[in-house]
């Protein structure tokens, strides 16, 4: 099924309250309703379902969730799209929902009868579904020829409007997962989200290619060094310390506001956090309290890591996203780690747990940096056990295989200049 999903029920920065509740969805028109949901999705949406899913309590939103509509129709697509909505709203426990398919008739129709039906079968109440297109709306609830005429029923498209803006501030648009930070710019549409990941070119990437030969360079020295010592498991001790201080150093600085200073900075962290022990400590550093901050960290590490190290950080950048209830933003950073690595085993489980609807609340952190480090020292000192216990073995079966060299140098490139080795850590 062709799709793309985004939900949640949780905004960043809001009351305990508001965390665990929601906030009332309150559009007193379809008009309203269409108002709010590019605030709700942080971009303008075209050709698609747009599923809110409430709870009978002052109507307060839970979920929002984003499907493409199949384009030709298909019906088997829409019967799928129609179930993973259901599945997703009664996992949710809701009762009621509202929808919107955006585009033309022959797109939205087969996608409304599937989702009726299936809303219908699971006693889930569909309070309202629209089509909107072209600045008109159509409703297939409302069959009153005085509120919703056959030839449709015109609504102000643009969302940053002033009548809207001041719509969506009344409603304090911090209700669902999927929403755009507060006081951000509802973007155009999808793409233009996905353009705030992609990858940086002209002239800012041959420097960051450059910088990121130098990394591999650095590592592929570290190697060669332990290699001659005959002690080839010291070589991940040794490139997660210098990583682990990088990407913490780093860290700091964006929390304080700062930002990177030179390409090597952010070459060296991309391949740094090949290294599992340096991603799940970055990872573990995620404090929801500095969401902005590291939402710019990762943008930045993102859009600049050179291909084959995209993977972590825009795995990271997706969790950030997500724990701060921008949907759209984890899904195509989402996009962008598994476009690098398609098996990259973060991605796949944040793509899994927010395409089953799972709300912002389970962004948790997995472990404290504390704790990582000593499953870290822990899984360490069992390997060193096994070594020692194998010590009589040839040594393509010593442990090398465990290390892969390729995991971290590309093909040489003769086009980049070789600095001196001396200059670089």
């Amino acid at each position: 099924m062709t799709q793309t999903l985004t939900a949640g029920d949780e905004p960043p920065q809001t009351s305990q309250d508001k965390q665990e509740n929601g906030v009332p969805l309150r559009a007193g028109s379809p008009a309203e309703l269409l108002a709010i949901i590019p605030h709700l999705l942080g971009f303008v949406p075209e050709s698609s379902l747009v599923l809110i899913g409430t709870e009978p309590r002052r109507s307060r939103v839970k979920v929002t969730l984003r499907y493409d509509l199949p384009d030709p129709p298909d019906a088997d697509l829409a019967a799928d799209i129609a179930a993973h909505a259901v599945g997703v709203i009664t996992a949710q426990g809701l009762t009621a929902t509202v929808a919107v398919g955006y585009g033309p008739e022959p797109l939205v129709n087969p996608v409304a009868g599937a989702l009726r039906d299936a809303m219908r079968k699971a006693g889930i109440g569909l309070e309202d579904f629209l089509r909107a297109e072209a600045g008109r709306y159509w409703s297939y609830v409302c069959g009153d020829e005085a509120c919703c005429p056959a030839a449709g029923v015109p609504y102000d498209v643009n969302p940053d409007s002033a009548a809207l803006t001041e719509t969506a501030a009344g409603m304090e648009i911090v209700a669902a997962g999927t929403i755009a930070p507060t006081g951000s710019q509802v973007l155009p549409d999808r793409a233009a989200v996905a353009a705030r990941v992609a990858p940086l070119g002209g002239i800012t990437a041959e420097p960051m290619r450059q910088a990121t030969r130098r990394a591999e360079r650095h590592v592929t020295r570290l190697l060669s060094k332990i290699r001659k010592s005959g002690r080839l498991g010291a070589v991940r001790h040794l490139i997660a310390a210098e990583g682990l201080a990088a990407v913490h150093a780093m860290i700091t600085t964006y929390r304080a506001g700062g930002t990177f200073s030179t390409d090597y900075q952010i070459a060296w962290m991309t391949v740094a956090l090949r290294e599992l022990r340096v991603r799940d400590d970055a990872w573990a550093r995620m404090d929801p309290a500095y969401t902005d901050a590291h939402r710019r960290l990762w943008t930045d590490v993102t859009r600049r890591a050179r291909p084959g190290y995209v993977a972590a950080p825009a795995a990271l950048l997706a969790f950030v996203a997500w724990q701060s209830g921008d949907g759209a933003l984890a899904n195509v950073a989402l996009d962008r780690a598994l476009a690098d690595d398609a098996r990259y085993s973060m991605a796949l489980l944040l793509r899994q747990v927010i395409t089953a609807g799972a709300p912002p609340s389970m962004a948790r952190l997995p472990m404290t940096p504390e704790e990582v480090a000593a499953s870290y020292d822990d899984a360490e000192e069992d390997a060193a056990r096994e070594d020692n216990d194998e010590e009589d073995n040839d040594e393509e079966d010593s442990g090398e295989d465990a290390w892969d060299d390729a995991a971290y140098v590309h093909e040489p490139d003769p086009a980049v200049h070789d600095p001196d080795p001396d200059s670089e850590p």
